[in-house]
């Protein structure tokens, strides 16, 4: 399998973009990609996206796309994997382009969802879960999150304000990402003020959604000149049970384990190595789970990096330094290909008030659903 870096990136700010649809919002962050890379053709398309047909009534994205972006006659598909589309489809870009089968890629991570109302687009996220045994019984993601974390503050002794500095994180980072949604900073009192949705879940605890899309051309490293070059040092996805309560142990993120451990073989890092960490923040408890089950806290422990500042860009463990899904935003299918673009700008120094000091190496991880799939990648800055 060949080397593969990243050439070029681009993205389009995260809000509710009524006038523009779903295509052309793919199209800004793709052209934007394909003009940082310097080129205006490549062999092939993936797009990962979770609730176009739902949403927009739209499928076959990818010969959607191309045809606005005038990639006509090259492959182009969309992968999905609930929120873990975007990681998706920039592995199976990947996996393409390392195989040797071609020489190019654009992966493009895109979701609309502020065309419908709040019920139908919370309907359409819970297609993500089991049909048969959670959202047959009323159950929503948020309401699924609560449990996990209601159980968690139970096992370890944690409060709910405890909780209240990944949150605080998050929108600080914002502040300084011209793309995020939110910008705006907010305190642990705001927090514990704050609306609650499902108990112990309030709206500060979760992420907000949007209309956003993020994308990358990759290509073999030995085609890329420029400096500082960012190559994949590992790509690796693990699944898990559906159904959270078919778990051994639903407070802890086995497909995150099993994925995060693969990438550091693959990488031949620890996660002492890892400079920045670009989690999964859909809800404040799968903040502490991914940095348990991920190498960087115990069990039980992870809340504690947010309380002694670990997790801020200064820190021992600096997560979601543009603001996470928690204050950047979570247009589903596109999240995945945000965290990648985000790790690249770390690793390139184009962060500013939250540039990590020497980024080396960085590593986004995307999951899809409440931890049924769930994608690592790391990246290196390899000049």
């Amino acid at each position: 399998m060949r080397k593969i870096a990243v050439l070029g990136i681009g993205q389009t700010k995260i809000d509710e973009h009524w006038e523009k649809s779903l295509r052309e919002i793919a199209g800004d962050a793709a052209f934007a990609a394909m003009q940082d890379a310097g080129v205006e053709k490549v062999d092939a398309l993936f797009v990962g996206n979770m609730l176009s047909p739902l949403i927009n009534g739209q499928n076959q994205l990818g010969a959607y796309l191309a045809d606005w972006i005038g990639l006509w006659k090259q492959e182009a598909v969309k992968i999905e994997a609930a929120c873990g589309s975007g990681a998706a489809a920039f592995r199976a870009a990947l996996m393409a382009v390392a195989s040797g089968d071609i020489e190019s890629a654009l992966v493009v991570g895109v979701e609309k969802m502020t065309d419908k109302a709040g019920r139908d687009v919370t309907a359409a996220l819970a297609t993500a879960a089991d049909a048969d045994y959670e959202v047959e019984q009323g159950i929503s993601f948020v309401g699924i999150n609560a449990l996990v974390m209601r159980r968690y503050m139970h096992e370890f002794g944690w409060k709910h304000e405890d909780f209240a500095q990944f949150s605080i994180n998050a929108h600080a980072n914002a502040m300084h990402n011209p793309y995020a949604r939110l910008h705006e900073k907010i305190s642990v009192e705001k927090f514990e003020k704050s609306s609650m949705v499902a108990t112990p879940i309030n709206l500060l605890d979760a992420s907000p959604i949007g209309d956003g899309a993020a994308a990358m051309v990759i290509v073999p490293a030995d085609k890329v000149m420029r400096k500082p070059r960012v190559v994949v040092a590992a790509s690796a996805v693990a699944t898990d049970t559906i159904a959270v309560h078919s778990r051994k142990d639903p407070m802890f993120l086995q497909a995150a384990y099993a994925s995060s451990k693969h990438a550091y073989e693959m990488a031949g890092v620890t996660p002492k190595d890892i400079d920045v960490f670009e989690l999964h923040d859909a809800f404040s408890i799968m903040a502490a789970l991914s940095l348990e089950a991920s190498g960087f806290a115990e069990r039980g422990q992870g809340v504690k990096l947010a309380l002694d500042n670990e997790i801020s860009p200064k820190g021992r463990v600096p997560v979601c330094t543009r603001g996470g899904l928690k204050a950047r935003g979570h247009p589903v299918g596109a999240t995945g290909v945000y965290q990648l673009v985000e790790v690249v700008q770390q690793l390139r120094g184009e962060c500013g008030q939250t540039q990590v000091a020497d980024a080396k190496i960085g590593m986004a991880q995307n999951i899809g659903g409440s931890g049924a799939t769930i994608l690592t990648h790391i990246l290196r800055n390899d000049t």
